[in-house]
């Protein structure tokens, strides 16, 4: 029987790992670190072997830490064990984060089904025809914009695949490039938010999701910028690879009323319709189908306008300042400048204590018991003139209550420092306390950067409609079916996120009604295709939480057998640097990355990982964009490269396994590369959310 090349290397790594531990393992001394080491390898090769990953960690967790109890009390171990499965799996169904995974699963799927990737697919391709490599960038930026919106990787995947992959082979690109394309933009759903994988770090390394979200944008859009130069580069260097779209493919056909203002007018979207609304009859063409058209081409100017007069109202919005001039520290300011101006005021207490007060005044302070705290001297003690401290006016009328003397005489102060009574609700008088000035009433002049921008805008504007056809209309009618709900759905969820209007799990429910009202705008939303999205969505999500509560036993058998603390030990011998360090675990999650699938890699290695973050000072938050882009690998590196497997699937017979795995090696580079370009300037993922959240 032949054996093929990727089984081959599936059992040359499980073979190695086993020797390894074979050799390594100290068989006579045998201790309980030493037992967790040999349960984190026979649970990789299990899992390699094809054991389902949830119970397989699960089940080894539960032995394991059988036999840790056992070490310690033989009598209670059962037991013991069994109150460790009930507590982590409680601990795991009461995770609040876990809700947002089933939501956003469900408005992947429900997306998938509204059948907009096709249409976004051809009206980009279209858009950006002139572009060396035009099919493949569309492809590309069709991968992110739908790999954002599911999550869903191998739903993009087999998608793009039916439809991208037979358009480029139509076209004469090379297969190695179109199934790279295909499988790495595929891929950056789970980097790009909302993705499911950021979610089950967040639970797993208890870093707040949201944060981790907005900290992932730029990463993301890193990545698939860096795809896309890739592409243009290979299509201008090697044109044979990625040739030109036909042009029998960049045809479309126009509406009869547009067709003939182009023909009779001018093939420029506004001189035409101008010139219809002027012309005899309009041309034989309604008034409402012209203002209708006129409406449409207009919207990107409407659009520029409403962003150009919020820029406005922000660069030149009024600082509200409040008055605070009369108001003074308790103890401060007026005690002691009163001092300086009245010698009668309180005075420093003299070393041998507290002297009795004076009695010049019968009916003034009676000496109280010797022992007790004495008042000061009575003569220090006066109203407070009347550009003071003023009573409110209620005040006045109780005359004849008892009135108690101030603890300190205040001096006349300068009109702008004596403190006013309290403003009303429609106060707004300058100098009162807590009141605004004139200044901040008025506006603020308006910034030279944005005269900058109005300039740059309009100059755009006026570019775009110079060019702005008949044609283009028509593509920018696609988009605007196609990208822009799309592009609405996506900025509500990751916006109510971000700028914290809203949990996770509160924009993951936004987005399943989004997926809804876009299935329902499509016309596809009917019972088979809810029951179906509810059915995959309860699959997809049962594995996930399985995954969590195999992942916690697993963890806990692990600590309680003292892997966690040997690993430790054996990492802080190392004296390693934190550059040290962060290589050494990148690589080790690269090389993971090759056998396991991501889900693998963040609940069995990142709980070994965590721990040691403090030590070398690395933020966990950080790591966790790190480990993100990283584990876009696992998704591309044989053999258990799932995307591979998707795309041969749907792909025609004569595109070969091999074929694909050596398109996806220069997108590998890539992702290596960027992850270079983020530990070098980690300001890519942390200054989003420094600036929202300011850590």
């Amino acid at each position: 029987m032949k054996i093929r090349k990727e089984l081959w290397f599936g059992f040359s790594l499980m073979a190695a790992i086993l020797t390894v531990t074979v050799i390594f393992m100290p068989w006579g001394n045998m201790q309980n670190g030493h037992i967790g080491l040999l349960m984190l390898s026979l649970v990789v090769v299990a899992i390699m072997l094809g054991f389902p990953t949830a119970f397989t960690l699960m089940g080894m967790g539960v032995f394991f830490a059988w036999l840790a109890y056992r070490s310690g009390n033989p009598d209670l171990a059962v037991r013991q064990t069994l109150d460790l499965m009930v507590q982590r799996a409680y601990s795991v169904m009461s995770n609040d984060v876990l809700i947002s995974i089933p939501l956003f699963v469900f408005m992947g799927y429900l997306v998938e089904r509204a059948n907009l990737i096709a249409k976004l697919f051809r009206a980009l391709e279209l858009a950006l025809a002139r572009l060396p490599g035009a099919l493949a960038v569309a492809t590309l930026v069709t991968c992110a914009i739908f790999a954002t919106a599911t999550g869903i990787v191998g739903a993009v995947v087999t998608l793009m695949g039916l439809l991208a992959l037979p358009a480029m082979l139509r076209s004469g690109y090379d297969v190695r490039l179109s199934a790279g394309v295909i499988t790495a933009g595929g891929c950056l759903g789970i980097l790009i938010p909302p993705s499911v994988l950021l979610i089950v770090y967040g639970a797993t390394a208890g870093v707040s999701v949201v944060q981790l979200y907005a900290g992932a944008f730029f990463p993301g859009i890193m990545l698939a910028s860096l795809y896309i130069g890739y592409v243009i580069i290979v299509a201008k260097w090697k044109p044979h690879l990625a040739p030109p779209l036909p042009m029998e493919e960049r045809h479309i056909d126009l509406p009869p009323a547009n067709e003939k203002i182009r023909d009779a007018i001018s093939h420029r979207v506004l001189p035409g319709l101008v010139g219809a609304l002027k012309g005899s009859r309009n041309l034989g063409i309604s008034s409402g189908t012209i203002v209708k058209q006129g409406f449409i081409a207009l919207l990107p100017a409407l659009t520029l306008v409403i962003f150009l007069g919020f820029a406005l109202h922000m660069a030149t919005k009024p600082v509200v300042k409040v008055e605070t001039a009369g108001l003074m520290e308790m103890g401060g300011g007026v005690a002691e400048e009163s001092a300086e101006a009245a010698p009668g005021g309180l005075d420093e207490p003299k070393e041998e204590g507290l002297a009795e007060p004076k009695e010049d005044d019968a009916d003034g302070l009676k000496e109280p018991p010797a022992e007790g705290v004495q008042e000061p001297p009575a003569e220090g003690l006066k109203e407070p003139p009347a550009e003071g401290v003023q009573e409110p006016p209620a005040a006045k009328e109780l005359a004849g209550a008892e009135r108690v003397a101030p603890t300190a005489k205040i001096a006349e102060k300068p009109a702008a420092a004596t403190v006013s009574p309290a403003p009303s609700a429609g106060d707004t008088a300058p100098g009162s306390a807590g009141g605004t000035t004139p200044e901040a009433a008025e506006r603020l002049p308006i910034p030279t950067w944005y005269w900058i921008l109005f300039g740059v805008s309009v100059a755009s504007a006026i570019g775009f409609y110079a060019i702005f056809t008949f044609v283009r209309l028509e593509v920018f009618k696609m988009l605007l079916g196609s990208f822009f709900p799309l592009a609405l759905m996506i900025l509500a969820v990751l916006g109510s996120i971000v700028f914290g209007f809203a949990t996770p799990t509160e924009a993951a429910a936004i987005g399943s009604a989004g997926g809804f009202i876009l299935a329902a705008a499509y016309r596809q939303l009917n019972f088979t295709v809810v029951k179906e999205s509810v059915f995959l969505t309860a699959k997809t999500s049962a594995m996930v939480c399985w995954l969590f509560v195999g992942s916690s036993i697993f963890s806990a058998a692990f600590a309680l057998l003292g892997g966690q603390d040997l690993v430790e030990k054996w990492v802080l011998s190392l004296n390693m640097t934190p550059l040290q360090f962060m290589l050494l675990s990148q690589f080790i999650i690269f090389i993971l990355g090759w056998p396991l699938e991501w889900t693998e890699i963040i609940v069995i290695f990142m709980p070994i990982f965590i721990p040691l973050l403090p030590h070398f000072g690395v933020d966990p938050l950080f790591f966790g964009l790190l480990v993100a882009l990283n584990l876009q690998t696992a998704f591309l590196s044989p053999p258990v490269a799932m995307a591979a497997f998707y795309l041969k699937g749907v792909s025609p017979p004569h595109v070969t396994l091999n074929q694909i795995f050596a398109g996806m090696m220069p997108f590998m580079a890539i992702q290596v590369f960027a992850l270079a370009l983020l530990y070098i300037f980690p300001e890519i993922g942390m200054w989003l959310p420094g600036v929202l959240y300011g850590n």
